[in-house]
């Protein structure tokens, strides 16, 4: 391979020609060969926007010469627009300040800018009036937000509709309702999927309000949270022009000391994932469990065959998409619990587990957007009731007995399941053999449709 030398604050070093790095990721690069993660693309290309809104910010207050802030913003946008994503080859784990990757971003834009014959200083221009210490945790918060709303929130809205699709097909189907595993009181098959359906409402709006606290930026606080080398103009400027880039309303953390050192938005909004990932979770292992079978487990509903299921059974197929969904659910919860340790470990001025937070965050979005996607166009669609089946199960039950509690008493009741139970009787022939009511009775009391509430 063929070298240059590039230089920084601690001399030489040989970096790959066809490189567009410099001399601190190389560092890095060499001195951080530890794993496989590499930092977010999102992450990425979100440091770039603010890279590119701090350019005009500067140049707008006098402080960057036009010229240089027209090529920082050029290269920029050639990294927003994915032209350059080998660039940016760091290992997530680095510094805990996440500088080494705010440096590659710093690095890349300058070669890029280099290409239109301007001199451009990763330090002194593309990282002028900040401080990875404050960039970095912007970075994250723009990225999360960008995450949420621009592929998160449509494949949310999407589920929620197909899921009232199914409440509206399956609105007279009657079933046995479960608890503990256990036979239960009847419900419509509408009922059971409206809880489905609400739980992702609830979701969607406890992510969204977590949105307000990712929206405030630490931007401006530089390095320890002071705004050292940053104007109040700049900011302001900073932050219009990232609000004109994304469309998003971004604001300034007020203060500065709690933007660096903590990181408790990052701990909400997963909070708020993890959230969503239960419930996620819920609702695949209920479809796996009413789709067991075929003929050896419960076999309420079918769903899509998608692929084989096995590699020694012929025929035989698996509730995939479920089992994917509850994956990626364990995987955000253990993300959770990551970010959440990570953001207790602020020290003074500053959080240094910002990478690891930043790479957990973004894969919970990711994850959960890419899954329920996957699981709502590959399963959920196709979910067909077996209305044969269902009714199988509700006739056989015993709690429908419940329905003769007003009439005949709790303990009378129990003693009716159980001689059915024991006697492998039907509910009815054990409830007249008791002589506790007539069959006339027995008629008009234990009717399921009767027993589903508004």
């Amino acid at each position: 391979m063929d070298y240059r030398i590039e230089k920084d604050s601690m001399g030489e070093i040989q970096v790959p020609n066809t490189a567009l790095w410099g001399a601190q990721t190389q560092r890095s690069s060499q001195n951080f060969l530890i794993g496989q993660e590499k930092m977010p693309l999102a992450l990425i290309y979100a440091l770039a926007l603010v890279k590119k809104s701090a350019a005009k910010a500067n140049e707008a207050t006098g402080k960057l010469d036009a010229s240089i802030s027209k090529a920082i913003q050029a290269a920029a946008d050639k990294i927003i627009a994915c032209e350059v994503n080998d660039q940016f080859p760091l290992s997530l784990w680095q510094t805990g300040s996440g500088t080494q990757t705010n440096m590659n971003v710093n690095e890349v834009i300058a070669h890029l800018a280099a290409e239109s014959k301007m001199s451009v200083h990763p330090n002194d221009h593309v990282n002028m009036s900040q401080s990875s210490n404050d960039v970095f945790p912007t970075a994250i918060h723009v990225a999360a937000v960008q995450l949420i709303e621009q592929k998160l929130f449509p494949v949310m809205k999407q589920v929620i509709k197909t899921l009232k699709d199914l409440e509206a097909d399956n609105k007279t189907v009657i079933k046995i309702g479960r608890t503990h595993l256990q036979d239960a009181t009847p419900v419509t098959f509408a009922q059971e999927i409206s809880g489905w359906r609400s739980s992702f409402e609830h979701n969607y709006r406890m992510i969204e309000l977590t949105l307000g606290e990712l929206k405030q930026l630490a931007i401006g606080g530089t390095a320890v949270g002071t705004g050292l080398n940053a104007s109040k103009e700049y900011v302001e400027l900073l932050i219009k022009n990232l609000n004109e880039e994304t469309g998003y309303q971004f604001s300034e953390d007020l203060n500065k000391f709690h933007g660096l050192a903590n990181k408790d938005a990052l701990v909400f909004t997963s909070g708020a994932l993890k959230a969503l990932a239960a419930n996620a979770m819920k609702m695949a292992n209920d479809v796996r469990w009413m789709a067991s079978g075929p003929r050896s487990g419960l076999g309420e509903i079918t769903i899509p065959a998608n692929e084989p299921g096995s590699s020694i059974m012929p025929g035989k197929i698996n509730p995939t998409q479920c089992e994917a969904l509850t994956m990626i659910a364990i995987q955000v919860m253990g993300n959770d619990a990551t970010i959440g340790i990570g953001a207790s470990q602020g020290n003074f001025e500053l959080n240094v587990y910002m990478p690891v937070l930043a790479y957990n965050l973004i894969q919970s979005i990711e994850l959960l957007a890419d899954g329920l996607s996957s699981f709502e166009k590959n399963c959920l669609v196709g979910i067909k009731a077996n209305q044969e089946k269902m009714k199988q199960f509700l006739d056989q039950s015993l709690m429908l007995v419940t329905s003769l509690n007003p009439y005949i008493g709790y303990d009378n009741g129990a003693k009716i399941a159980k001689k059915a139970f024991e006697e492998q009787t039907t509910l009815k022939e054990a409830a007249l053999a008791t002589g506790l009511l007539t069959e006339k009775e027995y008629e008009a009391w234990v009717r399921p449709e009767n027993m589903l509430g508004e």
